[in-house]
């Protein structure tokens, strides 16, 4: 189960650091959301991945789950999803501004050198 995990959370990094290394904006945006994600499952399975058990403290269970960790992770999804909304937003304004979605500035869009005379 650890190791199923594990693999989950580092095939997401990786799929998120090489969407972050893209040159549009779109798979950026996507790149830093599967980051999110990763991080979210990071710290949940931090707190014990057990099935079944009460995230309370009871004398009738045997065990109980860190609600700590669910917590955490409730938190940086509502946080999560509000920055993506922030850079939704600031993608739109910089492709309405610009008229392209590169995010390399030092090379001309090809858009832009066709309509020059």
């Amino acid at each position: 189960m650890e190791f199923l995990v594990a693999s989950g959370i580092g095939m997401m990094t990786a799929c998120g650091v090489y969407l972050i290394l893209r040159q549009r904006t779109f798979p950026v945006i996507v790149g830093l959301a599967m980051l999110s994600y990763a991080v979210n499952v990071f710290i949940f399975a931090s707190g014990r991945l057990a099935i079944g058990l009460p995230p309370l403290i009871s004398d009738a269970a045997e065990g109980y789950t860190d609600p700590l960790t669910q917590a955490l992770v409730l938190t940086a999804i509502v946080i999560s999803f509000g920055m993506t909304a922030v850079i939704v937003m600031m993608a739109l304004g910089s492709f309405l501004e610009t008229g392209s979605d590169r995010i390399d500035t030092d090379e001309p869009d090809t858009a832009e050198q066709e309509s020059k005379p």
